[in-house]
């Protein structure tokens, strides 16, 4: 039971990363700019987490990790590419089961990202520094 949530944790974070990578093709971040969740203001790039608490993942310039919120271990990673302003696929590689799936995630608002893997689990994911 304990890896299914893992799973979904990992699946979440990848397609946060997914998301994130499709917009940080723009403009480079420059050292005068705040950064965090304050700073930030559309976009798939940045850390999200899982609705359960369990996994934060991390989207930059096309690739993701997923890590537990609890140890800080690294769940999965991957790449992620966008499909159109909204969406994102995922190719999300578990560490735990080492087996690799596809996520693909729509972003229903500048703060949540709801996800579907290949076989057909649900998830969303929420911006970290977000309020739900």
């Amino acid at each position: 039971m304990m890896n299914a949530v893992k799973f979904r944790a990992v699946a979440a974070v990848a397609t946060v990363v997914a998301l994130a990578g499709c917009q940080g093709m723009g403009e480079p971040q420059r050292r005068d700019r705040p950064v965090g969740p304050s700073a930030m203001q559309s976009g798939f790039e940045g850390e999200w987490v899982s609705t359960d608490g369990v996994a934060m993942s991390r989207f930059t310039a096309g690739r993701f990790e997923t890590l537990a919120t609890d140890t800080g271990n690294k769940l999965a990673e991957g790449n992620y590419s966008q499909i159109n302003a909204s969406t994102v696929s995922i190719s999300v590689t578990s560490l735990i089961r080492q087996t690799t799936t596809q996520v693909n995630c729509a972003m229903v608002s500048q703060t949540q990202l709801n996800c579907t893997g290949s076989t057909g689990q649900q998830f969303s994911l929420i911006r970290r520094g977000a309020s739900a």
